[in-house]
């Protein structure tokens, strides 16, 4: 899938990102000619450059001759249309990974989610469409808030789906395609590394509320999706894994084990889901399986497979509220991705 080939990663230095980096350059899906990481923090691509080197002390000469390996690290923001050109250029696979994806923070800041989340994602479509760059493939990462979304990440991830759908008119010679998931299990931002900090400085684990439920992905079954997406997903298609839930009541209980932290409800935040939906009602209707994945199929006609006569693999809504793991299921999960806190694990958010 890779092999030879030029990859753009917007948003590399992101949790999500170093991962896909990582694995991608690891070679198993094909050995890459090039990685190029678009992203606006020069500390974080210092740091992951230094990793990438495997030097353990940091000096100026790490950031010198960045043109010519394999992994290459642009200055730029997604926002900025000739940022995008630039990073573009002669690139044959672009994975926006770019986002702004906390809830409160989005809330507060409406304007600026639009233009990373939105504003971003156009921009990407708009340099293919008037350089009529080759781009073999484009993969906008979406999340299960833009499914029936109420806040205004949702909102902006659900017109980012949007916009690189309709750009598979507009670019035909680009297959443009999303991916949907839910909670990445200890991504930066995510409720478990909070659980992890609070059960080992002996605090009160925080709950917003009792009956709160979370689709649960690592952060290697995300990128998982990402290569399923490039390998099998059609023009215009949403690829959404089939992944377990579970309680966060159950997921605090299993970080705190025997230490004795009290659980606080503390309330639910501001635009905030109790349960989180990945395919909504309305999608169910156009929807196939594809091994592991759903595939929720465009809606636009012009996208539409005339020949395709089987019945929706759905009738129903994907919710987090259906087929909760357990306890014993919930702490299980946990234990084989070595998330809890008495597991000698990768420190959360830097697995580059």
């Amino acid at each position: 899938m890779f092999e030879g080939k030029r990859v753009l990663v917007t948003g590399g230095t992101g949790s999500m990102g170093r991962v896909l980096v990582r694995r991608i350059l690891s070679g198993e899906q094909g050995a890459p000619a090039k990685v190029i990481v678009l992203s606006r923090d020069d500390a974080k691509q210092y740091d992951m450059r230094i990793a990438y080197m495997n030097r353990s002390v940091a000096t100026d000469d790490v950031t010198y001759r960045n043109f010519e390996r394999a992994l290459e690290f642009r200055i730029g923001d997604v926002r900025r249309y000739a940022d995008v050109v630039s990073a573009m250029r002669d690139s044959d696979i672009v994975i926006n990974a770019a986002a702004l994806k906390q809830v409160p923070t989005c809330e507060y800041f409406p304007m600026q989610a639009v233009l990373t989340n939105c504003v971003g994602a156009e921009n990407l479509t708009r340099a293919i469409i008037e350089h009529r760059m080759p781009i073999e493939a484009v993969v906008g990462i979406s999340t299960d808030k833009a499914a029936l979304p109420i806040n205004v990440m949702g909102m902006t991830k659900a017109v980012q789906e949007r916009i690189f759908i309709a750009a598979n008119i507009h670019a035909p010679q680009t297959r443009f395609v999303c991916v949907r998931y839910g909670n990445v299990m200890a991504s930066r931002g995510s409720v478990i590394p909070l659980f992890r900090q609070q059960v080992l400085g002996k605090s009160p684990i925080t709950i917003t509320t009792e009956d709160m439920t979370r689709f649960m992905l690592s952060i290697d079954q995300a990128v998982d999706t990402v290569f399923a997406a490039l390998k099998d997903a059609k023009r215009g298609e949403v690829l959404v894994p089939d992944a377990p839930s579970s309680k966060m009541t159950d997921v605090a209980k299993a970080m705190v084990g025997d230490r004795g932290n009290e659980i606080r409800v503390v309330g639910i935040r501001p635009g905030e889901k109790v349960h989180e939906v990945m395919i909504s009602q309305e999608e169910c209707h156009h929807v196939r399986k594809a091994g592991n994945y759903y595939a929720i199929l465009p809606m636009l006609p012009e996208l539409q497979d005339k020949s395709a006569s089987a019945p929706s693999a759905r009738n129903r809504e994907l919710s987090s509220a259906d087929s909760l793991l357990d306890f014993d299921g919930t702490r299980a999960l946990l234990e084989k991705h070595k998330l809890l806190p008495d597991q000698d694990s990768v420190p959360f958010d830097s697995k580059y």
